[in-house]
């Protein structure tokens, strides 16, 4: 999934913002660096790895498959089959465990935010630090290697400087996430009169 967020300059201090969700669940904007307020903001998505089941339906799923197990469990035990009882839980706990893996997994993103002085990349998960890395938009090249059907990776290269972002993604969201972002460079270059980088 992915979340693009572009600010279109107009007026001196008038912003219209267009605004693309592919994502239902996004991080607090608290938890994001805020920017120097002279800053322009050319582009800015945030990825995430993608989740067929939301909340809701994970309740739904596991209240059936209680439900279930417990029906199971009651005519083992009607029959006078005791031993086979525990083993109705276990796979309930097996799944539970699963899906506990695979919700700490999601709460992996990507931020990509492209202002008038450079493009930043932010990547949290929640079992490693959090990295950036910042790149120069002049020279940053966005390339997406493979064919957009079979996988792929968007690759952002700068002086030397290379960064993957979106691996979790589909192929159809490379493509648009490397196209959306080549169309903000054209921007940006577009645009006269950029601050020099703070270092």
């Amino acid at each position: 999934m992915f979340l693009q967020t572009r600010r279109v300059d107009g007026a001196a201090d008038a912003h219209q913002f267009v605004c693309m969700t592919m994502a239902r669940h996004t991080p607090s904007p608290a938890s994001f660096p805020a920017l120097p307020p002279a800053s322009r903001v050319f582009f800015d998505a945030i990825l995430h790895p993608h989740r067929s089941l939301g909340r809701h339906g994970y309740r739904v799923l596991m209240g059936v498959v209680i439900l279930v197990n417990l029906l199971i469990a009651g005519i083992f035990a009607a029959n006078g089959a005791w031993p086979v009882v525990p083993f109705c839980g276990l796979d309930v706990v097996i799944l539970w465990l699963a899906f506990r893996v695979n919700n700490r997994a999601a709460r992996l993103y990507e931020r990509v935010r492209l202002t008038d002085t450079d493009l930043t990349v932010q990547r949290v998960a929640w079992n490693k630090p959090e990295r950036r890395w910042s790149l120069q938009p002049n020279w940053l090249r966005v390339t997406l290697d493979g064919p957009p059907r079979h996988g792929g990776r968007v690759t952002l290269t700068s002086h030397g400087q290379s960064v993957t972002v979106g691996a979790f993604l589909t192929p159809d969201e490379r493509a648009d996430f490397a196209k959306a972002l080549r169309g903000a460079l054209a921007r940006w270059r577009s645009t006269p009169c950029h601050p020099e980088p703070v270092p």
